[in-house]
């Protein structure tokens, strides 16, 4: 089954990098919430992502 959704990696105005993976209807389903210094950095971001979280558990936050 292939996905249906695609990370980017793309620079902002100030020149830092960021991820956002987007779904084919062009929803952002998340993003990486902060800038980084190189796109290497970025993408190693977007790795994490993948290695640590493929089954995380949903829980609700406190407040």
């Amino acid at each position: 089954m292939s996905s249906k959704a695609t990370f980017e990696v793309y620079e902002d105005s100030a020149g830092q990098w960021r991820w956002r993976l987007e779904h084919d209807n062009g929803n952002i389903i998340a993003d990486s919430g902060e800038g980084y210094a190189s796109r290497q950095k970025a993408e190693e971001g977007i790795e994490s992502v993948k290695s640590n979280a493929p089954d995380a558990d949903v829980v609700e936050a406190d407040g």
